[in-house]
């Protein structure tokens, strides 16, 4: 998903060739995707906003988090976003938020069907 996001908006700056980047540090990160699903069966009963407020808000505290700890072991993160003014401490940015909304809910789309899925195998 970042190399789509970042390719997409390397194109909206003139790249025809769509280059998208990544970091072998976000191998990692999204790994803790595993943690979402026990959060996800909680939450599953609450209504679409709920849901998709409580996924960004996810997703937000552990870029922050896993940002935080990069700077603090290796003295830098890998991406900085200290130059936009949504801005916070250069880790996350708020005008994300909707993009964020979206992912989580398209993440509980993709976990469900994976679930279908593996309850017919």
């Amino acid at each position: 998903m970042e190399i789509v996001w970042t390719g997409l908006n390397s194109f909206l700056k003139g790249d025809v060739k769509l280059t998208g980047r990544t970091y072998i540090w976000m191998f990692f990160i999204y790994g803790l995707a595993v943690f979402f699903e026990p959060i996800l069966q909680r939450i599953s009963h609450l209504n679409i906003i709920l849901r998709g407020g409580l996924y960004a808000t996810i997703i937000f505290t552990v870029e922050y988090l896993t940002g935080w700890v990069l700077k603090k072991v290796l003295g830098v993160c890998p991406w900085d976003y200290s130059k936009c003014i949504f801005s916070v401490g250069g880790l996350i940015r708020l005008d994300y938020a909707p993009a964020w909304f979206v992912a989580g809910l398209l993440f509980e789309q993709v976990y469900y069907g994976l679930e279908r899925i593996s309850t017919v195998i």
